[in-house]
């Protein structure tokens, strides 16, 4: 049996993590997986090894590309923070740097993997209220529109010719181990879960198993190239987002929350942004549908029921 040699790049997080696992479960002995990162994550050896990286400048990191028949980048800083000038730099240059000294890499190293999946953001689409996204949809206007723009144009910049190149505008991914998800879950079991700002504000969503699913098939298929939206075929509003979820646990009350309090929340206690939660989008994955992608999670009560299942 073939042995894949995967870089996983920025793949300390929730993702990068979970999909290290998901092909070592799935799939064993069948690739061998390196994450690159600036900190040791906690991840089993058995499903991946470390090299450390700066995400910025060359160094002895680049010989784990050497032997890499595949790569998957995932670097970047979080957007779950307060927007400061020093925060919204940092976001923009952790994406377009980390991409193009990847890039640097293989060019001094004259080798060219078989495909190159690079992560993008579902927000490039900007915050339009009612707007049904796809792939061909104009792109929108602020920090994230801006980001994913720079973010898209370092990879197409540093990807080998001859490597496929397949970019994935991924939308909110929901999971219990890690990321957003289980804050949610956690708010909605204490009765808070109900409308915030408009509550029609549109929310993408898409399941970690789907999510590693199509990570997989953008790897392995062949026939994937250029870019697609990597979201669950339903998005749905916040409002019925949160009522799936407090349906799923059982959770009849849901008090509203005050934009005002909201602000007030995230500027101090929680240092995130609250526009994360005030704005949104409906974006659906056209070109997977099109190409036959079935998602094992289509609907947001089926993923809630599976999320909230107890092990």
């Amino acid at each position: 049996m073939s042995t894949n040699t995967l870089i996983i790049a920025g793949g300390s997080g929730f993702l990068g993590l979970d999909f290290a696992k998901y092909l070592s479960s799935t799939h064993p002995g069948k690739w061998q997986v390196t994450i690159l990162s600036r900190s040791k994550p906690n991840c089993d050896p058995n499903h991946a090894h470390w090299v450390q990286w700066d995400g910025r400048t060359l160094g002895s990191w680049t010989k784990c590309l050497n032997d890499a028949t595949h790569i998957l980048n995932l670097a970047g800083r979080s957007v779950d923070c307060r927007k400061t000038p020093a925060r919204c730099d940092e976001i923009l240059r952790s994406r377009v740097e980390s991409t193009a000294i990847l890039g640097q890499a293989l060019k001094e190293l004259n080798h060219t993997p078989k495909a190159w999946v690079q992560m993008s953001t579902a927000h490039i689409y900007g915050d339009p209220p009612t707007a049904i996204c796809q792939e061909d949809t104009a792109l929108g206007y602020g920090l994230a529109p801006a980001v994913g723009k720079a973010w898209e144009e370092s990879f197409h910049g540093a990807c080998p010719e001859h490597s496929r190149k397949v970019i994935l505008r991924t939308s909110f991914v929901i999971g219990k181990g890690g990321g957003a998800f289980p804050t949610l879950k956690r708010v909605a079991a204490l009765g808070l879960g109900g409308k915030i700002g408009a509550g029609t504000q549109g929310l993408s969503w898409l399941h970690i198993e789907d999510m590693n699913r199509i990570f997989e098939d953008a790897l392995t298929n062949d026939s994937r190239q250029g870019t697609y939206i990597s979201t669950a075929p339903n998005p749905v509003s916040y409002v019925d987002f949160m009522r799936a979820l407090r349906k799923a646990i059982h959770q009849p009350i849901a008090l509203p929350g005050p934009t005002w309090g909201l602000k007030l929340l995230t500027a101090t206690l929680m240092d995130t942004d609250p526009d994360l939660i005030l704005y949104g989008r409906y974006c659906v994955p056209k070109r997977l549908l099109d190409d036959g992608f079935e998602f094992k999670f289509p609907d947001i009560a089926s993923a809630m029921a599976d999320l909230t299942r107890k092990s």
